[in-house]
């Protein structure tokens, strides 16, 4: 490589050794020095323009859920930043890592253009998000700036993982270089191996196991390698335990294994909350929010179950946000890798191989006439038939009995922070890491209408980059999760319920949504309303997906969720 001329310079090649294979950005003048020298000094980190900041972030947070590695992202000022705040969020609920590059006008005022370079300067940048990153710096020469992005990329990557953010004030950018500036030792600053289970604990946690009569375990954020899959396979069936999944993490667990209890939801169902609360031990395996579900199920009562618990999230535990909800109750605690436990109890239990070797519910039939969120996920499911599907995202109206899985990767669960408009770009980041590392995977993201709206954009990237997807939009014309919410408001006061849907539906003009797709480089089709029209869109959308194109259909859908669903929310209300 030739010799960094500018601060920038070095910025680029450092990016290049900390193996970024992209990074995410919609341009801004305050990072135009790193800009230039991404595209005329190095070109191993491939930029990939956005329209938004808000979807750069989803991209990289989609990436981080299929590679668990980290995307570089670019954010303009703090005008960028407070765009990509959301997503940014999202990443940090959803420990997916990310290095974040912010920049501003010159730190230094005597070198500030009028106007311009002042608004887009903030006395303290990082402040705007630093309760929802892992680490920030804004460091105050060129070498610093190496070290930290070196430092950045490391601390996102190591675990529990995150979003970090490093902000390179435009004049560290743009200063000439006299000599080279020297780079850090990057062999020695890479992310730390997780803390593995202390053995004495492993043995007592095994005991108690060993001893359950009705053990539960409580499958959360776990890795999807088949090697740990089959652990977890294994682990339950030699302990008979009932397995209880979560829609909004990842597939852990196969839907059709008989240990299955209940229906994977956003919280557990009837029969999830049965089996917990006839539990003699329950085993918490990175499980979200896992003092909330205990609370849900036995109240202020005490918790008669002995408790096993797995998770490194208490060191993400802050005290801006409450996401990590409360300490996880335990008369076991490991702070590691879920996945790390299951692998040292097998190992201390002499678990056996996995016996269940996969099994296919069946595809529940579709009659004709209007189509619900299961009727389109019934649909999906029999024209995808024999391929190996990863589910990047599905709907809000669907449970694990709609998209069923077999194995990792099946689903990719939802954004983290429980908000509406990161799917296109999640999508987007995940359906690019399938492609370069899995291209064996057909994907594919379900949306709803006002998620595909807020970042419809993101579809650009994905017809930019040619990265093959197929994006279906359940368009029941409505934000419909308020419409649940505003009917019980209604009901306990006693108000009319047919006025839930004011200032809630998208309807007056509808919306069309396949012509806006259309418009940023997707083939699209919509909007069916026939199970017949469906089938055939399916099987056209599919053949472009496999050309490597980007497709999107849009069904129209009535409004409402799964039925187990809509006993977990009646119940919660």
């Amino acid at each position: 490589m030739r010799r960094p001329e500018w601060g920038s310079d070095t910025f680029a090649a450092a990016l290049d050794k900390l193996d970024l294979k992209y990074i995410a950005l919609n341009p801004g003048a305050s990072f135009r020095g790193l800009h230039d020298s991404l595209v005329n000094f190095t070109s191993e980190c491939r930029m990939l323009l956005c329209i938004h900041e808000e979807t750069a972030v989803s991209i990289a947070q989609g990436w981080a859920k299929v590679t668990g590695r980290a995307m570089g992202v670019a954010l303009h000022s703090n005008v960028g930043l407070l765009h990509a705040s959301m997503s940014i969020f999202n990443a940090w609920c959803d420990r997916m890592p990310m290095l974040i590059i912010g920049a501003m006008g010159p730190v230094d005022a005597m070198k500030r253009r009028p106007w311009i370079d002042w608004v887009h300067t903030s006395q303290d940048q990082g402040a705007l998000i630093r309760d929802f990153v892992k680490w920030d710096d804004q460091p105050g020469s060129v070498g610093a700036a190496c070290q930290a992005l070196a430092e950045g990329a490391a601390r996102a990557q190591t675990a529990p993982c995150g979003p970090v953010y490093v902000n390179l004030d435009s004049a560290l950018q743009e200063q000439e270089l006299a000599t080279p500036v020297a780079q850090p030792d990057f062999a020695r600053l890479k992310p730390a191996p997780a803390s593995k289970p202390d053995p004495a604990l492993v043995r007592d946690a095994a005991a108690m196991l060993s001893a359950a009569k009705a053990p539960v375990i409580l499958m959360g954020r776990l890795s999807h390698s088949d090697a740990t899959w089959e652990r977890r396979v294994a682990l339950a069936e030699h302990l008979g335990a009932r397995v209880i999944t979560d829609f909004k993490a990842a597939a852990s667990f196969p839907t059709a294994h008989p240990a299955i209890a209940g229906t994977a939801g956003y919280f557990p169902d009837p029969i999830a909350r049965e089996a917990i609360g006839n539990a003699d031990v329950v085993l918490n395996l990175g499980w979200i929010d896992f003092a909330g579900t205990m609370r849900a199920v036995y109240g202020d009562r005490p918790v008669p179950a002995g408790l096993i618990s797995a998770s490194n999230d208490a060191a993400m535990q802050r005290g801006w946000v409450r996401d990590s909800g409360a300490l996880a109750p335990a008369d076991i605690a490991f702070q590691c890798a879920p996945d790390d436990l299951v692998e040292a109890l097998t190992g201390e239990m002499k678990v056996a191989a996995a016996a269940f070797k996969g099994g296919i519910l069946p595809i529940p039939a579709v009659e004709e006439g209007p189509l619900s969120p299961q009727d389109i996920a019934a649909l999906l499911r029999e024209a995808l038939q024999g391929r190996k599907t990863c589910l990047m995202r599905g709907p809000l109206s669907w449970t694990g009995a709609d998209w069923p899985v077999e194995g990792p990767l099946d689903a990719l669960g939802a954004d983290g922070g429980g908000g509406i408009g990161s799917g296109p770009g999640m999508a987007v980041g995940a359906a690019l890491a399938l492609r370069d590392h899995h291209p064996d995977r057909f994907p594919l993201a379900v949306l709803g209408d006002g998620d595909f709206l807020m970042n419809a954009s993101a579809l650009w990237t994905a017809a930019n980059q040619k990265i093959p997807m197929l994006i279906v939009v359940v368009n029941n014309h409505s934000f419909y999760n308020d419409e649940v919410h505003q009917e019980t408001v209604a009901r306990v006061r006693g108000r009319p319920v047919e006025n839930k849907t004011v200032g809630i539906e998208l309807i007056g003009p509808d919306i069309g949504i396949a012509g806006i797709a259309q418009g940023f480089g997707a083939e699209c089709q919509g909007r069916l309303t026939a199970a017949t029209e469906v089938r055939a869109a399916l099987q056209k959308a599919i053949a472009t997906v496999d050309l490597g194109g980007v497709a999107l259909v849009e069904i129209e859908a009535t409004k409402g969720y799964a039925p187990s669903m809509v006993k977990v929310l009646q119940s919660e209300s």
